[in-house]
């Protein structure tokens, strides 16, 4: 069971003036949040995931796709990337608008090669 009125804490974000400055190609911790369904929630007290900024629209919003830890070879729907700490996922399926306020901290950037596969998979995919 979902514990909605703990994330109807954490979103008060939206309360926040600030949004950070962000490019394309970058990962970031966001609140993501609790969400319907199979949409891919946040995960521990602040619903926190990391995301890469896929396209920036302006300073407040951009099309964002969440990472994860699960490899999922020869699927359509992911795309693997490395990054320092490992192999991880990008959930291409998954991508939505999303509002810079959901931004908690930069964790690094992903490398033109990776980037431009994503994008491929993306094109693909559509």
């Amino acid at each position: 069971m979902k514990d909605f009125d703990a994330w109807n804490e954490v979103k008060k974000i939206n309360n926040i003036g600030h949004r950070p400055y962000f490019k394309e190609r970058e990962i970031w911790w966001m609140s993501l949040g609790l969400n319907i369904g199979d949409e891919e929630d946040g995960k521990g007290e602040v619903f926190m995931r990391p995301v890469l900024v896929v396209k920036k629209f302006n300073s407040n919003i951009f099309l964002g796709c969440p990472l994860s830890k699960i490899i999922k070879p020869l699927n359509k729907y992911y795309c693997t990337i490395n990054l320092p700490a490992g192999e991880r996922s990008v959930i291409i399926s998954q991508i939505r608008l999303h509002d810079a306020k959901r931004f908690k901290e930069r964790i690094i950037g992903c490398s033109v090669e990776d980037f431009a596969k994503i994008k491929k998979a993306l094109r693909d995919l559509f």
